[in-house]
């Protein structure tokens, strides 16, 4: 593994930390991956770097194999952003209906108006979210950084494959700590 390096303006995006979202059982705790979004998101704003939160509000169109979800309509609340974690002023909230967040939305648009040339990368589900924006990411040229202590799966084996072999071969890879005090 590389030293991180941070590019003097980077993002920071936080991948579907929802109410819906954050009560699936995950291969670790929730609740620590927001806490430490929350830490890395404390951190960006302090320092005047944009803060993007993503969250999901519907499927992709198009058949697959898997079980649909439980049944019935998810409650109201779903898709609402966890309020530790904002959004706060300044803040661009991202609303995607596919697993990436740039796929259909003005992400790109939006970090290209800002100048950003890298982004950080947290959240749920590390295989699903958090892999199809690192993918995309890195396709449209950006330096992308997954923190790896802000991540997690509904898949253990999923979210070891990603962080194991996927991330290191389209990212850096680095904790909190590590980024909070690469931010100064």
């Amino acid at each position: 593994m590389t030293a991180t390096i941070l590019d003097p303006k980077t993002a920071l995006v936080v991948i579907d930390l929802q109410k819906g979202i954050v009560s699936l059982d995950t291969a670790h705790p929730t609740a620590d991956v927001v806490a430490n979004s929350v830490t890395l998101a404390d951190a960006f704003r302090a320092k005047g770097l944009p803060v993007v939160l993503v969250h999901v509000v519907d499927g992709a169109p198009g058949r697959n194999e898997a079980p649909a979800g439980a049944g019935g309509q998810p409650p109201a609340d779903w898709a609402d952003i966890v309020p530790e974690l904002g959004p706060r002023e300044g803040d661009i909230v991202v609303t995607k209906r596919t697993w990436g967040a740039f796929h259909g939305t003005d992400l790109d648009l939006r970090l290209r108006r800002a100048g950003v040339t890298q982004v950080v990368l947290t959240g749920v589900a590390t295989s699903i979210g958090v892999e199809s924006t690192a993918r995309s990411a890195y396709e449209h040229g950006y330096n992308v950084t997954v923190v790896t202590d802000a991540i997690t799966d509904m898949d253990a084996d999923a979210h070891r494959n990603s962080v194991e072999k996927i991330f290191p071969r389209l990212s850096e890879t680095d904790t909190t700590e590590v980024i909070v005090a690469l931010l100064g």
